[in-house]
């Protein structure tokens, strides 16, 4: 289990930023968002910090609860109800640089320089149980080795964007960015099956049948040894690592003057892994009836020996430092938004225009992400309430894989040129983490000039 937990850690859905107050990180969710400043700098290392931990199907209080009951019972009940569809993630990710600035009317620009690392492990119940409780009570059940399922990435990603306002109605945008991937591991294309039955020769038979097994990693072994310094992680992560290259692109589209759209599909590339690379793989079947034990002190023999030279001949493993490569998990938003409320102003944009909007709005927004085994989905109601020019408020309310409860609030200001914004997701569970399947934060800090 701690081998299951660590394995676990990659960018989620940042429902309570997408879309909130013109912040610039929200340009990162959608590169057609609008915009109304000149330009924006982000203060190195704090423009934008999100981190998201989610366990699904599990919590903390499932094990650690203080209810008298025996633990390696929890840990039985929780080996049960586990499914190869639960699994656990993490996501962080640090704006290093992030800056924009006005071309004129229509167009922005936006680039930086941030790092991220992300994965996923699910819950391979197949070869738990098969581990924990031997096959002797699972005759005949075929035991899925493709349950062996996960990823994990940290990479520098360099980008730059657009947003250009191509009518009243109308705002496209497009980023284009450069991954550059100091450490990956994952598993691609695993299967196979291990199936016990009863013997003719012998009590038991077991079938491994047609196993192929590729555990792929970048980054960690090095000339057979593994990574010792974990700063080269940092440091090779601008363009040092292996590379690849992924576009956004997004829009924001105004159905009349209270009702708006918006769009965007974010990181759809990929990385092509090149550099310390060392694969292990495994291929082959197998059938066992055990070993007939002839005993003749006069010729002895190496029965095991014999075993697993022929073993290993039906059923190779081997290594090769073979480049490979993977897909970003690409996320698709979308959102629609009712704009209302008895005041509306004015505002002074950067154009000496003035635009007018609502005070308040509510809407919807749809969040999905690629995974591994399936598209991860979540849907998420908000209300928005702006209190003067330069403050404003969400609160969020999400259903996904995780909670159907799941509360967040963010709140963005503006002293001066200062911009300021903090939000976090599952609001109610920070008085008690050990019980919750989720929990994520967002921050950032930048010098916006109007």
């Amino acid at each position: 289990m701690l081998l299951f937990v660590s394995l676990s850690i990659q960018t989620q859905n940042k429902q309570v930023l997408y879309g909130f107050a013109e912040n610039p990180q929200t340009l990162l969710l959608n590169p057609g968002a609008e915009t109304n400043y000149k330009f924006h700098i982000g203060i190195p290392f704090l423009s934008g910090m999100s981190g998201d931990v989610a366990l699904k199907n599990f919590k903390l209080n499932d094990l650690f609860s203080e209810d008298g009951i025996d633990f390696n019972t929890k840990i039985f009940r929780l080996l049960n109800k586990l499914t190869p569809e639960d699994h656990l993630k993490l996501n962080v990710q640090i704006d290093v640089l992030n800056a924009g600035f006005r071309v004129n009317d229509k167009t922005y620009i936006s680039f930086g320089f941030y790092q991220e690392l992300d994965a996923i492990a699910y819950w391979p119940k197949d070869v738990i149980t098969l581990l924990n409780e031997g096959n002797a009570p699972y005759l005949n059940k075929s035991f899925d080795l493709s349950q062996l399922l996960y990823k994990a990435d940290f990479a520098g990603i360099l980008h730059v964007g657009m947003s250009r306002k191509i009518n009243q109605k109308l705002t496209l945008g497009g980023r284009l960015k450069v991954y550059s991937s100091t450490l990956n591991i994952e598993t691609q294309n695993n299967s196979g099956t291990v199936t016990t039955q009863l013997g003719t020769n012998n009590i038991y038979t077991n079938y491994l049948n047609t196993i192929d097994l590729n555990f792929l990693s970048a980054g960690l072994v090095v000339n057979d040894q593994y990574l010792e310094n974990p700063m080269e992680l940092i440091t090779n992560s601008f363009l040092g690592g292996s590379l690849g290259v992924g576009l956004d692109v997004g829009l924001t589209y105004h159905l009349s003057s209270r009702l708006e759209f918006t769009g965007s599909i974010i990181d759809f590339g990929y990385i092509h892994y090149s550099k310390k690379v060392q694969n292990t793989t495994v291929k082959g079947s197998y059938t066992f009836e055990g070993v007939n034990f002839l005993f003749d002190p006069a010729n002895p023999t190496n029965y095991w020996a014999a075993l697993n030279a022929d073993f290993e001949e039906k059923v190779p493993r081997g290594n090769n430092t073979n480049a490979y490569t993977s897909w970003r998990p690409t996320k698709v938003n979308a959102a629609l938004k009712y704009s209302f409320g008895s005041e509306r102003r004015s505002k002074f944009c950067y154009d000496n225009t003035f635009k007018e909007f609502y005070t308040d709005a509510i809407g919807l927004q749809i969040h999905t992400i690629m995974r591994p085994l399936r598209p991860q989905y979540a849907i998420t109601g908000f209300y928005e309430r702006t209190f003067t020019e330069k403050l404003h408020a969400k609160v969020t309310y999400t259903v996904d894989d995780y909670s159907f409860h799941n509360v967040g609030v963010g709140i963005s200001t503006q002293i001066g040129n200062v911009s300021l914004f903090g939000m976090v997701d599952s609001l109610f569970a920070f008085n008690n983490l050990a019980n919750a399947s989720s929990a994520s934060f967002q921050m950032g800090l930048n010098l916006i000039f109007d």
